[in-house]
């Protein structure tokens, strides 16, 4: 087996902030939660060996390549460091964190940075939705739709009513209502001083809009500017970070399993794979599965908390079966019995999930990563479930195309 890959920490933007109407670009983005991250770790820019940049859309949003070229110019000590980019949609984190934890796994580098960002505010929603849609398959999937994304889930919804029975919007809706709940608590999350209503989590169409199919409106994840950092170690170095700095590994964070497939592009394919399985999704099962069995532990309920993807209410809805939470075809009792809650069995995107608290598409699986490591190491602040030893994270991209899945605890 390879050495264990650890987490020293990092940092993340304030993902209510719009960069654009600041007069503030990308690369100041970068800068900011990077030098956030190396003061919250005090680490120094001279410490990092490799940086892995995630970003999906750049060239779209914002007319620029070469992010990795960016980094060099962010510090001077950075002049020289190998760097590279990553993009899998809104997967793009995880698979930069996947080649960063390969290189160490490797023996390459000790100490490794990723860094994810996306820049997505400064264009009219219409337009932002007909970018984001670059992860459809162009000219082949979701042609007469308006917001591809949102009619993408909605098919979804479809599917999973076809195969176990009608899936009841109230269930949709309370997920929608704990991930802002959550969010509320986080003092990064771009929806924390938003206000609903009673209706605003129902089938009222004044209150909570159809958007596509049955997607609604508060069903949706935002359009986010954010940047988020994370520095990965060996354990060699993690131990001699820990010990300059009077620590145990036990109090750092360690990335204890991981799981990574991809799926056929178009949805229809997925669908068609899946006719004679259980599952809906069973690559996102088995994703789930082969890193629950590096990680070493039998099931979710081995968990204290995860952090899965929610750019619908209707993805999560579906990752709580994937997870093994239920049983396929039974999301919905989780929710019934308050399991999902900030206060359940298990509490699903204590963050708030990218409901609540944003999606920076590039950004969201370093997010997902920072916020395992703040929940095992106790400083998620008001969001921190009580005793968190292992989180869960789920991170996917397109119509589930990319997949990965990760188990974060304790360094020992």
């Amino acid at each position: 087996m390879p050495d264990p890959v650890y987490i020293l920490g990092g940092a993340q933007t304030d993902f209510a902030r719009n960069w654009h109407r600041e007069g503030l670009g990308i690369d100041a983005m970068m800068a900011e939660s990077l030098m956030e991250g190396l003061e919250a770790t005090s680490l120094e820019a001279r410490d990092i060996q490799s940086v892995h940049v995630t970003n999906f859309t750049a060239e779209l949003f914002c007319n620029q390549g070469q992010l990795g070229g960016m980094v060099a110019s962010l510090h001077p000590d950075l002049s020289g460091v190998p760097t590279s980019r990553h993009e899998a949609a809104c997967a793009s984190g995880s698979m930069g964190i996947l080649a960063a934890g390969a290189e160490i796994e490797a023996g390459r580098y000790d100490l490794v940075c990723v860094l994810g960002v996306e820049y997505m505010r400064n264009v009219p929603g219409r337009r932002a939705a007909e970018y984001l849609g670059a992860a459809a398959w162009a000219g082949r999937e979701w042609t007469d739709a308006q917001y591809v994304w949102p009619a993408a889930f909605a098919d979804l919804i479809t599917a999973y009513s076809e195969k176990y029975g009608y899936v009841n919007y109230h269930h949709l809706g309370e997920i929608a209502r704990i991930n802002y709940a959550n969010g509320k608590r986080n003092r990064f999350a771009q929806t924390r001083n938003w206000q609903f209503s009673d209706q605003s989590f129902t089938e009222d169409d004044e209150a909570n809009p159809v958007i596509e199919g049955r997607v609604r409106r508060n069903d949706c994840g935002q359009v986010t500017d954010g940047a988020a950092v994370i520095f990965l170690a060996s354990e060699a170095r993690a131990h001699d970070y820990a010990k300059t700095r009077g620590l145990k590994l036990s109090d750092l964070a360690r990335i204890d399993g991981w799981g990574h497939r991809t799926a056929p592009m178009l949805l229809s394919e997925k669908l068609q794979e899946s006719r004679n399985s259980r599952f809906v999704l069973p690559q996102v099962h088995q994703a789930i599965r082969e890193c629950f069995d590096r990680a070493g532990i039998a099931d979710a309920y081995q968990l204290d908390a995860i952090e899965t993807h929610d750019c619908f209410a209707m993805t999560e809805y579906a990752a709580i079966d994937c997870f093994g939470i239920t049983e396929p075809g039974e999301a919905w009792k989780a929710v019934e019995e308050g399991v999902i809650a900030a206060d359940g069995r298990l509490p699903v995107n204590p963050s708030g999930g990218l409901i609540g608290l944003g999606h920076p598409v590039g950004a969201t699986g370093v997010r997902m990563m920072l916020d395992g490591y703040r929940q095992v190491t106790g400083r998620a602040d008001e969001c921190q479930v009580a005793d968190a030893r292992r989180v869960g994270l789920l991170n996917i991209g397109g119509s589930t195309t990319t997949i990965a899945s990760f188990v974060v605890g304790r360094g020992e």
